[in-house]
């Protein structure tokens, strides 16, 4: 059994300085990382608040993304692919169901769907030229309605494998809106080919 909320908050402390304060990740020192140790300071550790708050579209009737159910870059009767704007990164994605579920409640038709998809937007990601990875996501700490990220990582840029390329993609100036626009029409068009789905302007994909 996991340990209560005050037995890990115990535990975790325990290893803290009179600040609470955790000694830095070992992960500060990667050559990847963003941060350079010195200067560096971790903040000190919170107790746990219970009953945790309440993410956004807890309530079905006030979640955004279900309001969002008809928009997207491609569409079919049961998800939809947004691209996210603003961001320091190549290519950012984000696949949701059109109906309100988080993970752990999605039907299992819509389960095999996911990895299914998931496959295929990566596929097509990776294929993007210039583009080496398609880092892929699911965190669910925010919003209940469940959306999984997807994140073009640049080719030659060794600075941004693994989990740190989310937080240089918070610390990259913005990457080119015209650029990321085109690169998610490509993927939407092989999507269609590949998987279904349509568009939701109800176009034809490029070179048909």
């Amino acid at each position: 059994m996991a340990l209560r909320p005050d037995e890990f908050y115990d535990h975790a402390v325990a290893a803290a300085d009179a600040e609470r304060r955790l000694p830095l990740a070992r992960m500060t020192g990667w050559d990847i990382s963003p941060f350079e140790p010195d200067g560096l300071r971790v903040a000190p550790l919170r107790p746990p608040v219970l009953p945790e708050p309440a993410r956004h579209g807890e309530d079905p009737s006030d979640c955004d993304a279900c309001r969002g159910r008809d928009d997207g870059i491609w569409l079919d009767d049961r998800w939809r692919l947004t691209r996210i704007a603003g961001v320091g990164v190549p290519l950012v994605l984000m696949l949701h169901p059109r109906d309100h579920h988080d993970l752990a409640d999605l039907p299992d038709e819509l389960a095999a769907e996911l990895g299914v998809l998931t496959v295929h937007i990566a596929r097509h990601v990776q294929a993007l030229p210039n583009i080496v990875r398609a880092h892929v996501h699911r965190i669910g700490d925010g919003g209940a309605h469940l959306h999984v990220w997807f994140f073009a990582r640049p080719e030659g840029m060794a600075q941004l494998y693994g989990s740190w390329m989310v937080v240089w993609d918070d610390l990259l100036p913005e990457y080119p809106g015209d650029v990321a626009e085109a690169d998610a029409a490509a993927v939407v068009d092989a999507l269609v080919a590949s998987y279904g789905g349509r568009r939701p302007d109800g176009g034809e994909p490029r070179g048909t």
